[in-house]
């Protein structure tokens, strides 16, 4: 096997790992928080199925995830007038506060990243994270 894939798939690997295991003192799991934020920066009101594709996630993923923001009080579902079986999500104080409240800490990892890289290093990372992501995209 060529030795620079298993290099790669070593070092992605380990950021991937390093980066999952960064503590950050929230009260969610990070993939609750992502769906917190996702939500916050929407100009238009926010469907499962936005979140479905935005994170590229199963439906009852999505079900899981809102179901306990919801239960603990950081989104709302609001039914459809056209459609009773649809709905659309909110974020509730709560969750615009938590959001605020934990921004900075929780881009930290990354903020430390493009302070160590320099500016253009940094660039030039997220532009090949975002071609890999583009790849990955297509093969699926």
């Amino acid at each position: 096997m060529d030795l620079n894939i298993i290099k790669g798939a070593d070092a992605i690997g380990m950021f991937c790992r390093l980066h999952m295991n960064t503590k950050r003192n929230l009260p969610i799991r990070p993939s609750e928080m992502g769906v917190l934020i996702f939500t916050q920066k929407q100009s238009t009101a926010v469907t499962p199925l936005m979140i479905s594709q935005f994170f590229k996630i199963t439906k009852p993923s999505v079900t899981a995830l809102v179901t306990s923001l919801v239960k603990d009080g950081y989104l709302t579902k609001e039914l459809s007038d056209a459609d009773k079986r649809s709905y659309a999500l909110r974020i509730t104080e709560k969750g615009n506060d938590l959001v605020d409240s934990t921004f900075v800490e929780y881009y930290k990892s990354i903020e430390i990243l493009k302070d160590n890289m320099g500016e253009e290093k940094f660039a030039k990372f997220i532009e090949l994270v975002e071609l890999a992501g583009s790849i990955w995209d297509e093969v699926e």
